[in-house]
């Protein structure tokens, strides 16, 4: 893992359409914050021109710091990709100053808010065109969130996150929230940790943006040894869930292929896994032939009929989504590309960049004082995993990573054909193009149709 201080990113956002006004509650709930309360205490918005907005968000940037469970592991550990935003101006905040017509506020160094400051459920669902189905679909289905150590407050911040923005509640009492051992205890938890803890809070708040309407299962491992995670994999697959989200990674090793078959080969199971945050290089478990490796993007302003577009996500040489070619792992039959004889990361993408970052809730620990912004692939790949859960339980015999290749250039994804992550000698490893490239895989979901068999 990176351990240079990041440079400041500049990314240019991109939002949806806008007309010349709206009312204070239709602006809100485009921009994510939900419920008739919250836009009935907002300042009026004035008339703007949609390319005024971009304009605004295009001035978006931020400091940002790795999450406290982010520091280089050792061998045989793995560490989240996490990233908090610490200072600057996130794109959300340009679009909601531009809306008032007023500067945008800041985020003080080291300090969260008291409201949020990142992308709202309605921001996510829109980009990805999941309104429809995040609002029908996913009853039923569990969405498994893997991590190592406890977060005490997981389930409060958990409702502090639904209900400002007027989701359901989910809850241990109403069956909905579970948080359980790697051995599967509701009682006796592993030690708690306030990085891992941030770290749970944008994996639980990234299922509830994307499918509101699912059930949300939490199993900490003891620690962030790879063994221990993995074990934790196979206990949320024993107990049902269909969905299982990690986002965490570490240097590849001889050991993965064991490591395939003793923890994430899962047929029924739709897995995914965090490509990585230090740019261009290949991490595990993402390079498991078994997940779906998922890469980041940032998100841009565009006048097209998606009003989203999208480029892969890099700030520096050494902090972007990870992307490349696996030196252990055999290639899974479904994938073609011909510069890597082995496994290549990613297979999909989604938003990571933390200029463009998503909301997040988290109270515990040095971290966790309120309202976060958060980016890395750790925000992606629970917003794939819950993709996969709007999209309907996978075939019992079906590996799901196989599923977006038999919707490849199709518009069931968006073609992400723009930006790098590194130098690489193989064009694609690293570089966007149109079809298939290593940092965004076949793009990233426009709707749910991709993601089911």
């Amino acid at each position: 893992m990176r351990t240079t201080t990041p440079n400041t990113p500049h990314i240019r956002g991109r939002w949806r359409q806008i007309g010349t006004a709206f009312a204070a509650t239709a602006a809100l709930a485009v921009a994510g914050l939900g419920t008739a309360a919250h836009a009935s205490a907002a300042t009026a918005t004035h008339k703007i021109s949609t390319k005024a907005i971009a304009t605004q968000v295009a001035k978006a940037h931020v400091q940002y710091e790795k999450a406290g469970c982010g520091a280089t592991p050792k061998k045989g550990f793995a560490a989240c990709n996490a990233l908090r935003v610490t200072g600057g101006t996130t794109a959300f905040m340009e679009k909601q100053a531009a809306l008032k017509g007023v500067a945008a506020k800041t985020i003080k160094p080291n300090a969260s808010s008291d409201s949020p400051t990142g992308y709202g459920p309605s921001d996510i669902q829109s980009a990805y065109g999941l309104t429809d189905a995040a609002s029908s679909n996913g009853s039923g289905e569990t969405v498994a969130i893997v991590d190592a150590y406890d977060d005490p407050n997981a389930e409060a911040d958990l409702a502090t996150y639904r209900s400002y923005y007027g989701l359901s509640d989910c809850t241990t009492d109403n069956g909905c929230f579970t948080k359980v051992s790697q051995t599967g205890s509701t009682t006796s938890l592993p030690s708690a940790d306030s990085g891992w803890a941030g770290e749970e809070s944008l994996d639980l708040d990234m299922v509830s943006a994307t499918c509101p309407n699912c059930n949300i299962l939490l199993v900490e491992a003891k620690s962030a040894s790879d063994a221990n995670l993995g074990t934790a994999v196979n206990e949320a697959v024993k107990l049902g869930a269909k969905f299982v989200s990690n986002s965490y990674g570490g240097s590849e090793s001889s050991s993965d292929t064991t490591y395939d078959s003793s923890y994430y080969k899962h047929a029924g199971v739709a897995i995914t896994a965090s490509a990585g945050d230090e740019a261009y290089g290949a991490e595990y478990p993402a390079a498991s032939r078994y997940v779906t490796a998922v890469g980041g993007t940032k998100l841009s302003t565009s006048s097209n009929s998606r009003g989203w577009t999208e480029s892969v996500w890099k700030t520096s040489s050494t902090e972007g989504t990870g992307s490349g070619c696996s030196s252990y792992d055999a290639k899974p039959s479904w994938q073609t590309d011909t510069g890597c004889s082995k496994r290549m990361i990613s297979d999909v993408s989604a938003v990571a960049d933390p200029a463009t970052g998503v909301s997040v809730y988290d109270s515990y620990g040095s971290d966790g004082t309120g309202w976060n912004t958060y980016g890395g692939t750790s925000a992606s790949s629970p917003l794939i995993a819950s993709v996969y859960a709007l999209a309907g339980t996978p075939g019992s015999s079906d590996y799901p990573a196989e599923y977006p290749y038999a919707a490849a250039g199709t518009s069931a994804l968006n073609d992400v054909t723009s930006g790098n992550n590194g130098s690489c000698s193989t064009a694609y490893f690293c570089t966007a193009e149109t079809g298939y490239d290593g940092p965004t895989g076949w793009g990233t979901p426009e709707g749910t149709s991709a993601f089911t068999g």
